[in-house]
């Protein structure tokens, strides 16, 4: 069987050519490498600086973290309820699902409560 058409001409590269590819290729590897450095090795995030507006004493424990986070969201669910009385219709509703969201974070803080400092 013949072949109806002859083989490639072998490619002869210039020195200049040859340099050109080869600085392709770094540059190719070093975005690789700086891609994968950044996907896979982040840099640490640097730690949140709270404000200085508010601030909680560090040296505050849990529990007592818990215990005011539940009184603030039981003070904001009575105010929520006592809004929605003033309120009618789609606005009142809104104002009752604000509420029950704020019933179920109570629930949860009050759940955290219990686990920190059980009551057997």
């Amino acid at each position: 069987m013949t072949k109806p058409v002859p083989d490639p001409p072998i490619e002869s590269t210039t020195p200049l050519a040859e340099a050109i590819q080869a600085e392709d290729l770094a540059k190719n590897r070093e975005a690789i490498k700086r891609a994968l450095d950044f996907y896979l090795s982040p840099q640490p995030a640097k730690p949140r600086q709270p404000s200085t507006m508010f601030l909680i004493n560090p040296g505050i424990d849990t529990e007592t973290l818990l215990a005011h986070a539940y009184e603030s969201l039981a003070s904001a669910s009575v105010m929520a309820s006592n809004f929605a009385n003033e309120l009618n219709g789609l606005q009142r509703s809104s104002a009752l699902a604000i509420q029950q969201i704020i019933m179920l974070a109570e629930l949860a803080v009050n759940r955290a409560l219990d686990r920190v400092d059980p009551q057997t």
